[in-house]
């Protein structure tokens, strides 16, 4: 049996490849939702949104379709969301959402094909965490492509700098991240 150090190990160690944009993520999304929405308990689940580079049209990514999804409880969601969905072969993570081993947690999911290839993240969050803000990104950059083709850019950069170094390629992303994501935010603020 793994040990959480060792599939943390593991995971961080997965490859970092982009790709160009493919028109069947969003349809990849739907289908997670709808089976998302089929197995979890109804009165913990509240919305379920499309983020990242996967949500941005002509974007390239990483082949993953991120996910975030709005539980009434993240305790409840600790304790009854992983004997769900790890029998079906989802690997579950108790994640900060910074640093090592800072609070807040989170819950979150890497689904993957028959390959072992990940799919889908499946990010669980309350309705409070900023986690959310990364839907004005995704919104900003659909809005605007000559900056979505910036990120683009610096993600294919990245991902060579870092290939087999997730958490040095998420890093490096950050400041472009946090730069745009408050540019979104007094973009739409005024709109």
């Amino acid at each position: 049996m793994e040990t959480l150090e060792e599939k943390v190990a593991r995971v961080v160690k997965e490859d970092v490849a982009v790709v160009p944009y493919d028109p069947r993520w969003p349809e990849l999304f739907k289908e997670e939702k709808a089976h998302l929405l089929s197995c979890l308990p109804k009165t913990r689940v509240k919305r379920i949104e499309h983020f990242g580079s996967t949500a941005v049209p002509g974007l390239a990514a990483k082949p993953i379709v991120d996910m975030l999804v709005e539980v009434t409880s993240l305790d409840e969601t600790r304790q009854k969301v992983p004997p769900i969905l790890e029998p079906k072969g989802y690997d579950f993570f108790w994640r900060p959402m910074w640093g090592d081993d800072t609070p807040p947690f989170y819950a979150w999911f890497i689904k993957r094909d028959a390959g072992g290839n990940r799919t889908h993240h499946i990010h669980m969050v309350e309705a409070h965490f900023e986690l959310w803000d990364r839907l004005l990104f995704r919104d900003y950059l659909i809005e605007h492509p000559h900056v979505a083709k910036d990120y683009g850019n610096l993600k294919r950069k990245l991902s060579n700098t870092h290939a087999n170094d997730r958490v040095a390629y998420t890093k490096a992303k950050t400041d472009f991240i946090v730069r745009i994501t408050n540019i979104a935010k007094a973009y739409y603020m005024e709109a």
